[in-house]
């Protein structure tokens, strides 16, 4: 072959291969538009036209004729005169602007129809196909059309979507009754204001009694005389789609809390109150907002036609305190403590019993803490008391008769009981006392349980306060107001607590005690403080009428305040300084059952009692009070208990904790 055919030959190759990879690059790129070689091409997923198998009628078509300003309105068979003119410019800017006409007028199969057609708006099918077709859609007209769809939920739900009284055959409202289907404004537009601003003529067409009403009221004459959009409505307080019977429960509590959308600080004082709380809770059969302000004819308060005007004040009370008396016009619905220039009481109540936790909890937490660390140094040491396993202690010392043991467990039933229900109502906005109501039966029947506590508490209480009286009126001249069986204070209790920190810091030895240590006679007298403070006040509050009778209204306030500040330190108090002294400290650990058998080891009463247990010996009466070991079944029962009683108050003591917390922090 000649070298001028040679060249030939490999040129052609040259530009064969090349011909055949430029093919095979427009073959793959042919392949890649239509998803490979393999796969047929995507379909184009329907229109919402093409889906509901709607006649292809565009919309200019229809506008030729509902779109002429000498044509208004038409006249069915029966008399009835229909609007059938669309603003093109106003439809065109709605939501609905890019929809078919046929969508929603589906009885429409031709462009010329008989006039008029019969109505027929499939509003809901509509809605529901389109997001049937979006679904998925990363698109914001989809996440618009799914608040639409929890809408469509809350109308099926509603009232008017419910067959008319007086005519099974239609519902008392359709979507189309309330909106202008070739009006409805985009969110943020001046149509959607200018619907806002109307909506309560909409409403008024069947409601033209609350309409009346309304046009009167501070908020209509807002919104109808001074155009201020931002004044309630209807739809703002009974919602625009799950509107329901207002006597229904779950009606008044959506009223009650919608209020607070416009009344945001009013609405914070209001559940801080006791009205306020069980509403919270679901019970309704208390003062709401609407109760003492009205509904759709609510006035300003300077307006002598208020409900809350001070001369029609009493009256609004009278509505469910009957017989109140003038008493109640100084209550302070919405009062608050943290505003010292119109509430100074309020304030400085707030003020002292923030003052009195801090100052309990700083002192006896940090009592604590060092009893826990020297009691610790001293175990590592060999120091202290310490039952020896392997032999269990002989003879026991008794300390508590069954009398006292028994009122003891009354007590404590009756104080978990009364945390329990009390700060329920008091921390309403948690959610364990939503479920604590709830298993009680509700706020009405937790209320009767809180009150048979109180009464127990106090017939206990006062009960052996006459036991004592009686002892001591027995003991004659023998009983010594501050001897070392008494458990009133003395100043030998203030130098045991000067010893007792000394120890605390490894500056001197443990101090001996006799019958009651200075903790435990703070124990003892913490109640009588408790029952001052949480009784008296718990009292003016159950009976707010006589009360009232010869006090201020505004000492409801106060003791809303001291009731619940004073029950907050009882309960964290008893279960954690109570139960480190009694049952955490290391020589206790995990639990002492004096309280469940009556006795303790002769050799822990030495260690506790030392100066009793000297007292006794000396004079001979020590054999009086020496027994044997309670029985493994008595003991056992005791752990039991003793056991089951921490636990509850521990539980206790923690959701009080975090409602008081939250409450702090502002959750």
């Amino acid at each position: 072959m000649s070298p001028r055919s040679r060249n030939r030959h490999i040129w052609f190759s040259i530009v064969l291969v090349l011909g055949l990879l430029l093919s095979a690059g427009r073959a793959g790129a042919a392949s890649d538009d239509n998803g490979g070689s393999d796969s047929p091409p995507a379909e184009k997923p329907p229109t919402l036209a093409e889906a509901l198998d709607l006649p292809s009628i565009p919309n200019a078509r229809c506008l030729k004729c509902h779109n002429d300003e000498d044509e208004k309105t038409s006249e069915r068979d029966d008399g009835t005169v229909i609007d059938i003119f669309v603003d093109r410019e106003r439809f065109e800017h709605s939501v609905h602007g890019k929809q078919p006409c046929v969508g929603c007028h589906n009885t429409v199969k031709k462009a010329i129809h008989e006039t008029p057609l019969p109505k027929s708006i499939g509003c809901i099918a509509c809605h529901l196909k389109s997001a049937e077709l979006q679904y998925g859609s990363t698109d914001p007209e989809y996440r618009r059309l799914d608040v639409v769809l929890s809408q469509i939920d809350g109308y099926m739900a509603s009232v008017h979507a419910r067959p008319n009284l007086l005519d099974q055959s239609k519902t008392n409202a359709t979507c189309y009754d309330c909106h202008d289907g070739h009006n409805i404004g985009t969110v943020g537009s001046a149509a959607r204001a200018e619907h806002r601003g109307r909506i309560h003529e909409v409403c008024g067409r069947c409601h033209e009694e609350q309409k009346e009403t309304y046009a009167t009221s501070v908020h209509g004459t807002a919104v109808i005389e001074k155009q201020n959009a931002g004044s309630a409505i209807c739809s703002d307080c009974h919602t625009p789609h799950n509107i329901d019977s207002p006597e229904q429960t779950k009606v008044k509590l959506a009223i009650t809390e919608n209020c607070g959308s416009c009344h945001q600080k009013q609405v914070e004082t209001y559940e801080k109150s006791y009205h306020g709380q069980v509403v919270r809770l679901g019970y309704t059969h208390t003062a709401k907002c609407y109760d003492c302000h009205g509904s759709h004819g609510i006035m300003d308060v300077d307006d002598p036609a208020s409900k809350v005007h001070p001369n029609n004040r009493l009256e609004t009370c009278r509505q469910c305190h009957e017989d109140a008396p003038e008493g109640f016009l100084g209550f302070h619905a919405h009062g608050d403590a943290n505003d010292f220039e119109n509430y100074p009481e309020m304030w400085i109540a707030a003020r002292f019993m923030e003052f009195l936790i801090v100052a309990v909890f700083l002192f006896f937490w940090t009592h604590m803490l060092l009893w826990i660390y020297r009691e610790w140094r001293e175990r590592r040491e060999g120091k202290g008391y310490r039952p020896d396993p392997d032999n269990p202690p002989q003879v026991y010392f008794r300390r508590f008769g069954g009398g006292w043991r028994l009122a003891h467990g009354v007590l404590a039933i009756a104080v978990m009981v009364l945390v329990l229900t009390g700060t329920a109502v008091l921390f309403a906005e948690q959610a364990w006392a939503q479920y604590v109501m709830n298993l009680l039966g509700g706020p009405k029947v937790a209320a009767v349980i809180h009150r048979v506590a109180a009464v127990t508490f106090a017939t206990v209480f006062f009960g052996h306060l006459i036991v004592v009286i009686i002892n001591i009126v027995r003991a004659g001249k023998g009983f010594r107001w501050f001897g070392p069986t008494s458990m009133v204070p003395n100043w030998q209790d203030i130098r045991d607590i000067g010893a007792m920190f000394k120890w605390f810091l490894g500056m001197a030895p443990r101090p001996k005690f006799d019958r009651w240590s200075y903790w435990e006679k703070f124990d003892y007298w913490a109640p009588f403080w408790g029952m001052m403070i949480i009784g008296l006040s718990g009292l003016m509050l159950w009976f707010p009428t006589v009360t009232a009778s010869f006090l201020p209204g505004w000492v409801f306030n106060i003791a809303t305040i001291v009731h619940a500040e004073e029950a907050i330190l009882a309960a964290v108090f008893l279960f954690t300084v109570h139960y480190f002294n009694v049952h955490f400290r290391p020589e206790k650990w995990p639990m002492d059952i004096v309280m469940a058998t009556g006795a303790v080891p002769l050799e822990e009463f030495k260690h506790e009692h030392a100066l009793e247990y000297e007292r006794l010996e000396a004079s001979g009466e020590l054999e009086k009070f020496l027994i044997k070991p309670p029985t493994e079944r008595a003991r056992r029962a005791g752990r039991k208990v003793t056991g089951w009683m921490i636990i509850i108050g521990l539980i206790l003591a923690g959701l009080v904790l975090k409602g008081y917390f939250d409450v702090l922090s502002g959750h």
